[in-house]
């Protein structure tokens, strides 16, 4: 796991050379990649990118197996980074993960989400979440946005930050930058 970890990092950061100097890169963490040494020191492929990066902890696995969890997030933080709370409402370890992290960010999972405007339970957790956020000044990503009608519901919650195929599909990281190195 923890090859795979570094793996992802080092290539994250590798791809995002190419990013425009104001570009934030957000890169997906297992919580075990938080006992990765590799992840604290400042010479790592992130380390060296740290101010512009954001660490999103999956909320689908628990802290548990972190010992020290709010030690290791004040290091990385004092190292530049900032923490998000990936897939948030999907999990089980929610509202523990939400207190110990001290998320900047928290990212509302797809399947909170999905149909939000036809479920008056999921169009209140949404706004209950978002303002929670608000007063906290943590910023909210609503994910999986895919029609108009969800795009709505949730900024109508409350949520600025909106993500999903409504957008845009994964691609090439920055393919208009590597288009114009190929001489395009």
């Amino acid at each position: 796991m923890s090859d795979l970890g570094r793996r992802v990092r080092a290539l994250s950061a590798q791809a995002f050379e190419h990013a425009p100097r104001d570009a934030v890169l957000f890169v997906n963490l297992h919580t075990r990649d938080l006992l990765d040494a590799e992840l604290y020191e400042s010479a790592s492929p992130l380390g060296r990118i740290a101010e512009r990066v954001v660490l999103e902890v999956t909320e689908r696995a628990a802290l548990d197996d972190v010992k020290d969890v709010v030690a290791r997030i004040s290091v990385l933080r004092y190292q530049g980074f900032r923490i998000a709370i990936d897939d948030l409402g999907a999990g089980y370890a929610g509202l523990s993960s939400f207190a110990a992290l001290e998320p900047e960010i928290v990212k509302l999972d797809m399947s909170l989400v999905r149909n939000a405007h036809q479920s008056p339970v999921r169009r209140r957790l949404i706004e209950s979440m978002t303002a929670l956020c608000a007063e906290m000044k943590i910023k909210v990503v609503a994910e999986g946005i895919e029609s108009d009608a969800e795009r709505e519901c949730v900024r109508q919650a409350g949520c600025e930050l909106l993500q999903g195929y409504l957008f845009a599909k994964p691609g090439p990281p920055f393919p208009q930058i590597a288009s114009l190195s190929r001489g395009r």
